[in-house]
């Protein structure tokens, strides 16, 4: 069972892991080829090898930056959305279900500072299960963002093995940031201010940083505040 690692992860390492298991394939193709000269043999690792550098894939996306708007930390399908009660109080929560085929960076819900970084060991359960977000392997961070928190947990699924998360606490972060990465099927859940006003519903499919989740109701007078700024 592999544990998360917590290491400092930025854009070009998450590439990297993608060439290292693409190249790490390639020469067993290479060694199967040399040994057997058979093509049928030669073309699993070749395949596989594409796939991996096809699945580490990581675009750049838009980042909305409208006020008070709270954006997917995950690409995925939102298989939950409901409020909840927890020992903080009444929390927005939505889940999102990542298939082997979506893209795996996660990215910051919103702008703010890390205020904790909580890894617990745990299972591999089916990330569709609702038992999963208790029992499997995760890590929660919680984002301080002026005035409310929001906080989102990578949960390990049926095939992911590793959790990578590449935030500590105190870090800054922006809107969108790419946070880490869960490898191969997973989940997401992100809790957020119970009067947030949801823009998806279950069902929806989200892309990680550029879809907006929720939103939270600005007081009339940062609202006016702002339009002003961007007027002027």
């Amino acid at each position: 069972m592999w544990s998360a690692r917590w290491k400092l992860y930025n854009e070009k390492d998450m590439v990297r892991d993608g060439i290292f298991y693409g190249l790490g394939l390639g020469v067993v193709a290479a060694a199967v080829w040399a040994l057997t000269h058979s093509a049928a043999l030669t073309l699993l690792p070749v395949l596989l090898a594409l796939f991996f550098l096809w699945f580490f894939r990581d675009p750049e996306r838009r980042i909305p930056a409208g006020l008070g708007e709270i954006v997917s930390p995950a690409d995925g399908v939102v298989t939950e959305a409901e409020w909840i009660e927890t020992a903080a109080g009444s929390r927005l929560r939505l889940s999102i279900f990542l298939n082997v085929f979506d893209v795996h960076v996660n990215r910051a819900p919103v702008a703010g500072t890390v205020k904790a970084v909580e890894y617990r060991d745990g299972s591999f359960l089916n990330a569709m299960k609702p038992e999963s977000v208790i029992m499997n392997e995760q890590t929660l961070v919680v984002i301080d963002a002026g005035g409310y928190e929001v906080s989102y947990k990578q949960i390990a699924g049926l095939l992911a093995r590793r959790i990578v998360c590449s935030v500590k606490v105190g870090d800054r972060l922006e809107r969108g940031q790419r946070v880490g990465m869960i490898k191969f099927g997973s989940r997401t859940d992100v809790l957020m201010p119970a009067e947030a006003v949801p823009q998806v519903k279950s069902g929806a499919r989200v892309r990680g940083g550029s879809t907006v989740l929720a939103v939270l109701p600005q007081p009339v007078g940062d609202a006016v505040k702002a339009t002003a700024a961007v007027a002027g």
